[in-house]
């Protein structure tokens, strides 16, 4: 396994870039610890396969460096990288069994056959294709065959890193979620370095230990899920992160005491924005529904119930606000207000947040 860093690394496919938007991938200073589980997540476009491309070997930098362990391998192939790749579709040889498939990658590196069925078994024992080792490639579903392609990424025990191109698309949605488990599971026993390319964050929450979100080509906060669910450092984040995502709505800012369509909004900590485009960001499952005059005023226009929760979409200003109401809690259509929770509120200003002052 090793540790993966990149220096000054961006991206151009075009000549002769002046500007941020002329990068496919903006300037990133990171460094991706050996053994650890990551997510590229955003939005298409957003540079994600351009820099698992660069990572991998099949795409060299405009600008900067890859280094593994230190080592710079920023001109090297993919094979002397040593770096096993999971693509979106299934990778695999008809005609041949489950077990040669398997066996294939260990075989091309002059593995001996007790060595190479060894580690055939104790693969498809992980993955739970142990009774189809017989069987030929061709008559196999899509979800088995992507399997496969898993396995032929687990099955080489020294790679460097293990890359998933959104490996789950072709996979059946009732599924997913088991494959998802599946890859938490094998990177909690094999403790391999694994990077792993989705737009979905419901995939990328459940499988990384830090999740990369990008968007425009830049990496906008990398961390755990918690932390991107607390404490978004970007609006895009935020927005992005959650089902519904962060309410986003214009404010202005003095001291500690915000001002958000028409309401005095109170809170904790002092902050000095001193200028335009700033914003307050709330979760929808820290805003309250009242009827009490409390907080913002709103007109919810729809409430859509899923079963232990109901979300209240509602205008307010011009401005779209969600609100979670919880079980047993009583939401009709029709004006309200909002109230927020100050303790998980947070001020944006030109997207990225600001930190309060004691």
């Amino acid at each position: 396994m090793a540790q993966i860093s990149f220096s000054g690394l961006a991206h151009a496919y075009g000549a002769n870039p002046q500007v941020e938007d002329d990068y496919a991938l903006n300037r990133i200073d990171h460094q991706w610890d050996d053994g650890g589980a990551y997510a590229l997540l955003g939005p298409s476009g957003c540079g994600k396969s351009t820099l698992l491309n660069i990572i991998s070997g099949l795409l060299s930098p405009s600008e900067g460096k890859v280094l593994f362990d230190g080592e710079d391998v920023t001109s090297l192939s993919p094979e002397a990288r040593n770096i096993a790749q999971v693509f979106q579709f299934p990778v695999v040889y008809d005609t041949m069994s489950v077990y040669d498939n398997l066996a294939f990658p260990l075989r091309n590196r002059g593995w001996k056959d007790d060595r190479v069925k060894q580690r055939v078994l104790e693969v498809a024992d992980m993955l739970d294709m142990g009774d189809r080792l017989g069987q030929r490639a061709r008559g196999l579903t899509a979800d088995a065959k992507q399997i496969i392609s898993l396995g032929r990424g687990l099955v080489r025990p020294d790679v460097a890193a293990i890359l998933f191109d959104e490996p789950l698309t072709v996979i059946d949605p009732h599924l997913k979620w088991q494959l998802r488990s599946k890859l938490k599971h094998l990177h909690q026993q094999l403790a391999m370095t694994m990077i792993y390319v989705t737009h979905d964050q419901v995939e990328a929450l459940t499988f990384a230990d830090k999740v990369v979100v990008m968007t425009d080509g830049k990496v906008v906060q990398m961390g755990t899920p918690q932390e991107l669910f607390e404490k978004p450092g970007h609006t895009f984040v935020g927005y992005f992160i959650g089902s519904p995502g962060m309410n986003i709505l214009p404010a202005q800012v003095d001291g500690s005491q915000a001002t958000v369509c028409g309401a005095n909004i109170d809170l904790q900590g002092c902050y000095k924005t001193g200028g335009s485009n700033v914003e307050l960001g709330i979760r929808p499952e820290f805003c309250t529904l009242n009827n009490r005059g409390e907080g913002v005023a709103v007109e919810v226009q729809l409430v859509e119930d899923l079963g232990r929760y109901q979300i209240a979409r509602a205008t307010a200003a011009g401005s779209t606000v969600n609100v979670m109401v919880r079980e047993g809690e009583h939401c009709e259509t029709g004006p309200a207000h909002v109230s927020f929770d100050a303790q998980h509120v947070h001020i944006y200003q030109d997207g990225w947040r600001r930190e309060s002052e004691a």
